[in-house]
């Protein structure tokens, strides 16, 4: 199938063409990438070394703010490097590398939302069974299920990548290598294709985005048994996690649940899942989070004694 196709390498159009906007553009990526490495690293350090930070809440955050760097990684370094050449281009290979990358990352970090929701669940609604059931090794073999789970999506996603022919055009309307836009440029009928990919990620996404807001529900309405401080610290939790879902599920549900259409605002709304929410992520963690707050602030007492015995 690979070997079939006579383009070797693709244009990426970007998000403009207008030099002073690429310019722009470079700014405003590498201050968000670099917000976001910041942001995902201090969070993935704190939990890694705070001795109160043990519970499986936190052993997921730290997987969520791990996708989260890889996740903004694999398109974020090219962009911002794109934005400052005259025309950028992607070889072949390397396209379908990110093809797979952006969505096992991606996928990832749906699977950990739904781990997190779960965690939440059993915490409110099973509280005496909280540590029984949500173990070291039941967290540990969850997470290694996520992982699986998102490399079999990613490798759907570039069975379907590579049996699309390229025969033709070669210039991408887009910041990233992804399926719908190379759908558009495919020498053959892509309709099996497009029904496949709306299958899969679209799929993924609407389950999952519905599952995390059953849950939630049934969450937020167990908590009227709680008392009131017990109320006001589950509800800080859960809202959280409702808005980092919200923010990342409504873009991607929009994208990858439509037919093999695309519209000028698709550019945009991938800026706001794929840039935009993993710098989103650690900010409504932490702004939300005493504990972690309260962990951090001693990590960094402990940097300065440290650098003071120097």
């Amino acid at each position: 199938m690979w070997l079939n196709n006579s383009v070797t390498e693709f244009i990426l159009l970007g998000l403009t063409q207008d030099p002073f906007r690429k310019k722009i553009l470079f700014v405003v990526f590498l201050l968000f990438y670099t917000g976001t490495l910041l942001g995902n690293l201090l969070i993935i350090a704190t939990i890694k070394t705070s001795q109160t930070l043990g519970s499986p809440m936190y052993f997921f955050l730290f997987y969520l703010s791990l996708s989260d760097t890889c996740f903004s990684t694999t398109i974020s370094p090219r962009t911002i490097v794109d934005s400052l050449l005259k025309e950028a281009t992607i070889s072949f290979s390397e396209c379908i590398i990110q093809v797979f990358t952006f969505h096992f990352f991606g996928c990832l970090e749906i699977f950990i939302l739904i781990l997190m929701a779960v965690d939440r669940y059993v915490a409110i609604c099973k509280p005496l069974h909280y540590m029984t059931i949500m173990n070291r090794r039941v967290c540990g073999i969850l997470v290694t299920i996520a992982w699986v789970g998102s490399c079999v999506h990613s490798l759907v996603q570039i069975f379907l990548a590579l049996s699309l022919p390229f025969c033709g055009p070669n210039e991408i309307d887009h910041y990233f290598c992804d399926l719908q836009p190379l759908l558009k440029l495919a020498c053959s009928d892509t309709y099996m294709t497009n029904l496949l990919l709306v299958s899969n990620s679209g799929a993924i996404c609407t389950v999952s985005f519905l599952m995390l807001m059953v849950s939630y529900v049934i969450i937020l309405r167990s908590l009227r048994k709680h008392s009131a401080e017990g109320r006001k610290k589950a509800l800080s939790t859960c809202i959280s996690h409702i808005t980092v879902v919200i923010l990342f599920f409504g873009p991607c549900i929009f994208i990858y649940t439509r037919p093999a259409t695309t519209f000028p605002m698709d550019k945009m709304i991938a800026i706001f899942y794929s840039i935009g929410t993993p710098l989103l992520n650690p900010l409504i963690y932490t702004l939300r989070n005493a504990e972690v707050k309260n962990a951090m602030k001693k990590l960094w007492r402990k940097k300065l004694v440290s650098d003071d015995r120097k």
